[in-house]
């Protein structure tokens, strides 16, 4: 099963707080298991709100919103998508991963559909 693995903001990651060479390094050696052990297929960071854009779909009008955007809980600043064999595994895998932000911080698992959920 293919999931995808959010990292969520925090205050700091959306101040665009860089992570210790510490915290980088920890994280790169976890990666590096995560693609030893065929989990991995891709992942990455994400720059902080205040260079996105946020497109509204309003019947046939779209708007465009410029960030930041304020509510930090619910933004992602980084993901996985990982190839495992049950969302159990994935949250063992988890749990094994360095705090990823300064602070407390979240990981969500999300399944992602594939072509057998559409038939």
């Amino acid at each position: 099963m293919r999931v995808i693995v959010f990292v969520k903001a925090t205050k700091d990651s959306e101040a665009g707080v860089m992570p210790s060479q510490e915290l980088l390094a920890a994280m790169g050696a976890y990666n590096q298991s995560l693609i030893q052990a065929g989990v991995m297929k891709d992942g990455g960071g994400l720059k902080p709100t205040r260079f996105a854009k946020r497109v509204r779909f309003s019947g046939n009008s779209r708007i465009v919103t410029d960030g930041p955007f304020t509510e930090t809980k619910e933004i992602v600043s980084g993901y996985w998508i990982w190839e495992v064999k049950s969302i159990e595994e994935a949250v063992e895998w988890v749990k094994k991963c360095p705090n990823p932000m300064l602070t407390d911080s979240d990981i969500d698992i999300r399944p992602l559909f594939g072509p057998e959920d559409f038939a």
